[in-house]
């Protein structure tokens, strides 16, 4: 099972002073955060997308370019694409440069997104949501197979063979899927063959294990090979010295940041209580010391059938720099080997 990171590249206040980074500052704590996931052996590391105030991650590629210049071994992908408020071609056009740059290190999970700016921003009607991805998705899969397409749409203006280049270092550029709860969303990834990336914020993981059989069993009908049915569960999480001193340190920037969507969507603020029950052993956090983590991982995967990649969403927006260092250092130079040493066949 690959283990990978994803961030947000949020605004982050520190905890004792009270000062926010200005977003130059930030940028540099973020690309220090990418090398040192680096050095610790961490598989993979996604950056999102939004277009909105207090983050910095409008333009993830050109952030995964620079990350590219720093590292050597991580794979580096976004976590999503907003493909519907994007044109496909330039998105391939920018995930392949990133291929060269990084020499042969891109991938991309592409989604809707959980955030709807991006449409009035760009020009689009929301009222498009879904054919727009589809559509778009459609056209980002051909891109795949050949240089010159032969694609009509709705949305976009046609492509007669004109040439889309550059192209990837790699023969095919790995490409996720990434979901939510709807089981149409399931089946569309079992259908086409993609990758599969469960998005994961609230509730019992487990409860996913029928969606993830539907993906499985759309794929296998569709005539795909099981070893490219392939899943991926991204969920919060941080790890710490110890458990408390995990939660403790989380809590701050989860409670800010759900406040904050909980007056945009009309629910409730957190609580410190469901806080804590959210840590524990069938809840979605992946929080605490480097073995409570490690056991939920290692707990999770049978109980979906498998896993081959699970990342941890670890955007603070109130963390100490040298905290969240120190957090990857210990998901890679702890969790993994114990995850490993449970999950990888022996022999």
């Amino acid at each position: 099972m690959e283990i990978g990171i994803d961030s947000f590249v949020s605004e982050v206040t520190d905890p004792v002073s009270g000062t926010t980074y200005p977003p130059a500052e930030r940028m540099r704590h973020f690309l220090a955060e990418v090398v040192a996931a680096d050095r610790a052996g961490v598989d993979t590391f996604g950056v999102g997308e939004h277009h909105r105030e207090n983050y910095l991650d409008s333009a993830p590629v050109v952030i995964l370019a620079a990350a590219a210049a720093l590292t050597t071994r991580i794979r580096l992908r976004s976590a999503v694409t907003v493909l519907s408020a994007d044109d496909p071609v330039r998105v391939f056009e920018a995930f392949a440069t990133l291929d060269l740059i990084s020499g042969g290190r891109a991938e991309m999970v592409v989604g809707r997104g959980s955030f709807t700016e991006a449409f009035p921003l760009f020009g689009l009607d929301l009222a498009d949501y879904d054919s727009l991805f589809e559509e778009k998705l459609d056209l980002l899969l051909q891109l795949q197979e050949t240089a010159y397409p032969h694609w009509s749409g709705r949305h976009r203006a046609s492509l007669t063979g004109q040439g889309v280049f550059p192209r990837p270092l790699q023969p095919r550029l790995p490409m996720w899927l990434g979901v939510g709860g709807t089981p149409a969303s399931f089946v569309r990834a079992g259908l086409l063959g993609m990758p599969l990336m469960i998005a994961i914020i609230g509730g019992d993981p487990r409860r996913f294990r029928p969606l993830v059989d539907l993906y499985r069993r759309a794929g296998a009908e569709a005539g795909h090979p099981p070893e490219v049915l392939k899943v991926g569960v991204h969920c919060f999480g941080f790890v710490g010295d110890s458990d408390r001193e995990a939660a403790d340190d989380f809590w701050p920037g989860y409670e800010q940041a759900f406040t904050t969507i909980g007056r945009e969507r009309g629910f409730p603020p957190p609580t410190r209580g469901g806080y804590d029950a959210s840590l524990g052993a069938h809840g979605p956090f992946f929080i605490g010391s480097p073995q409570t983590v490690a056991a939920k991982i290692v707990d999770l995967s049978p109980a979906l059938g498998g896993l081959d990649r699970f990342t941890m969403q670890m955007t603070n927006g109130i963390m100490a720099p040298e905290r969240m260092l120190r957090s990857i250092e210990l998901l890679g130079r702890e969790v993994m080997p114990l995850v490993r040493a449970v999950t990888t066949p022996s022999g």
